[in-house]
């Protein structure tokens, strides 16, 4: 017999048996491999939600796999993202990233939600600024209570509308080195984040009253404040501590206008004389942009001039880091990732300071201190004397500053301080 017989009987018989099958053998089939292709395809999806962009692990993702791996009560994504424990440190302060481009401040700028959200509609329809009420005013009245909390209430859900705009530049996690500045006072359970030359050392010496280190706030010295570790920082505790004290405490940040609170800082650090910021930071600024410097100069890095020192902070490759004293407040703080219930301003700290402490409990008696910590004689920074600085920059030089601070004045409502600004 030939192969070809051979074969044709072969297929004569495949055709019987296949026509002798029931039609539910069939939809089995077809069936089962309809389900193979479904399965492959979640497969697919499933890598596509794991993964972002890149490879890497997605933000979603991350936060998930963090709350089944550590805290087991769910926390608002705003008060408190995935958190991720680092060695205590020194904040990070990169200069870069506190810079906005142009398309960004041209997208906050155009966007109909923050025009429509802008500080006018804010405001209680009494006052047309912040700083309208009178710091003089009993917080325990109720009108004045009443306008105080709808201000602080207008500038929480202005930070929020600004951090949504910036979000892709605003960092996904908390880590220890971004909770450095918050202290905490666990009795009256309040947690407040530090901004040099916007009232922290009084702010702290009403933290060492609340806590019972010290019966009043004038008695209590300048080393004793900085220096003499009375009250804890929030990196200092555990994961669940922190976790804790960020869900139940009173969170408390009191900001000032950027490039005042600068001039405060330089005026504090360089003009009068200082054992510290001399050989650290005056050195090497006057080593590095004082052209023909003196061998005493260069010695002991006293007289350095503001336009010296905004090189300095304008110099990608500075000859030394950054310090918290002209840091950002919005890198200080993180008011993108610790929901702040309480933001206040310096121009206006004494009503709202005194506004809080009626809040939260504190003693009657314990009203924030006016008194200047350091060089009392000296007048307070104001906004003629900041201008009065600034006059000595030139106009690019003048912008590159404002966007420096750009973050500090979007997430904090600050007017420009300079009409040629844009």
């Amino acid at each position: 017999m030939c192969w070809t017989e051979m074969f044709l009987r072969a297929r004569r018989r495949m055709r019987s048996l296949i026509s002798g099958l029931p039609c539910c053998f069939w939809f089995l089939l077809l069936f089962g491999a309809g389900g193979l292709v479904l399965f492959i395809h979640l497969e697919d999806l499933s890598e596509m939600v794991q993964l972002g962009p890149e490879g890497k692990l997605s933000d979603t993702t991350r936060e998930v796999r963090g709350s089944n791996e550590g805290l087991k009560s769910p926390i608002p994504p705003m008060q408190f993202p995935a958190f991720e424990p680092v060695s205590p440190g020194p904040p990070s302060h990169d200069a870069d990233s506190s810079q906005v481009t142009k398309r960004h401040r041209k997208l906050l700028k155009t966007n109909p939600v923050m025009r429509s959200q802008g500080k006018a509609s804010f405001l209680p329809p009494s006052s047309s600024s912040d700083s309208s009420s009178s710091s003089s005013a009993d917080p325990s009245s109720s009108q004045s209570s009443l306008e105080t909390s709808r201000v602080l209430e207008a500038r929480r859900r202005w930070v929020r509308e600004v951090c949504t705009k910036y979000k892709t530049k605003i960092p996904q996690n908390i880590t220890s080195k971004r909770l450095s500045r918050i202290f905490v006072e666990d009795k009256h359970k309040i947690l407040y984040c530090e901004v040099p030359k916007a009232g922290c050392s009084n702010w702290k010496r009403v933290l060492m009253v609340l806590a019972g280190i010290a019966n009043n706030v004038t008695g209590i010295k300048h080393n004793a404040v900085h220096h003499g570790n009375h009250i804890r920082q929030l990196d200092s505790y555990k994961r669940e501590g922190i976790a804790y004290r960020l869900r139940n405490y009173t969170k408390v940040l009191f900001v000032r206008e950027p490039l005042e609170r600068l001039v405060s800082a330089y005026r504090d650090k360089f003009e009068s004389p200082n054992n510290y910021y001399y050989p650290v930071f005056g050195r090497p600024i006057i080593n590095r942009y004082r052209v023909n410097a003196s061998k005493e100069a260069l010695h002991t890095g006293s007289g350095v001039t503001f336009p010296e020192f905004m090189q300095y902070l304008l110099d990608v490759h500075k000859p030394v880091g950054m310090d918290i004293h002209w840091t950002s407040a919005n890198h200080l703080c993180h008011p993108c990732l610790v929901d702040y219930d309480f933001i206040g301003k310096f121009e206006t700290m004494g009503e709202e300071v005194n506004f809080v402490l009626h809040r939260i409990g504190a003693p009657a008696n314990l009203t924030f201190p006016t008194f200047k910590d350091r060089n009392p004689s000296a007048e307070r920074t104001s906004l003629k004397i900041m201008q009065r600085y600034f006059a000595q920059l030139n106009a690019a030089d003048l912008q590159r500053v404002y966007d420096f601070y750009y973050m500090d004045y979007q997430m904090f409502n600050y007017s420009k301080p300079f009409h040629e600004l844009y």
